[in-house]
């Protein structure tokens, strides 16, 4: 907070030409009582020091990290849990995940057919997939009625149906098989064509 305070604190005593920033030339000068000359490039008229020679201006500003979407770490030998995805084409791809992993992050990880358009954020039904055995449904929480709502949505909806951004893999799931379904219904792109 200290460095922001920083730049700040600096930049409030300088002046940057509108025009000149926005053609990618920032001249940075001291707040006088000159009047502004006519920002043209011919007439640049540099009385301050220039971003190359205040390099510490530009180190306030930084970026986060990007969260990798489907990202899942493989588990660690002895801590394995296995749930097995069956495609619309019936193929069956069984995978070793780890406690707390969801669904859609396995899935999406290991390059499977399941949308999730709006990112896990229980706002869509593109992630829907059918539990195969009721014995394995009736372990999961109930589903909230955010979740209920989106499966409404889905398509193919059957009893045993859930979102997997909302199915986390715990011990009692170990062995999970889930369906997923020929195709889903993403509204927003539905809307647009």
């Amino acid at each position: 907070m200290s460095t922001l305070r920083t730049a700040s604190q600096r930049l409030s005593g300088l002046r940057l030409a509108p025009k000149q920033l926005a053609r990618g030339i920032v001249q940075l000068a001291p707040r006088s009582s000159q009047p502004s000359l006519s920002p043209s490039l011919s007439a640049v008229r540099r009385s301050g020091p220039s971003v190359r020679q205040q390099p510490d201006l530009l180190r306030a500003f930084s970026t986060s990290p990007a969260v990798r979407h489907g990202h899942v770490d493989p588990p660690k030998p002895g801590e394995e849990l296995w749930v097995t995805f069956i495609d619309k084409d019936g193929v069956e791809t069984k995978i070793a995940v780890n406690k707390g992993d969801n669904l859609l992050d396995i899935a999406q990880a290991h390059d499977l057919e399941m949308e999730g358009a709006c990112g896990g954020s229980c706002a869509c039904s593109t992630c829907h997939v059918i539990v195969t055995d009721q014995e394995y449904y009736d372990k999961m929480p109930e589903p909230d009625d955010d979740e209920n709502d989106m499966l409404d949505l889905a398509f193919g909806l059957t009893e045993t149906s859930r979102l997997g951004c909302q199915v986390v893999m715990t011990k009692e799931l170990d062995g999970l098989t889930v369906r997923l379904p020929s195709m889903t219904r993403n509204l927003q792109a539905s809307d647009f064509k």
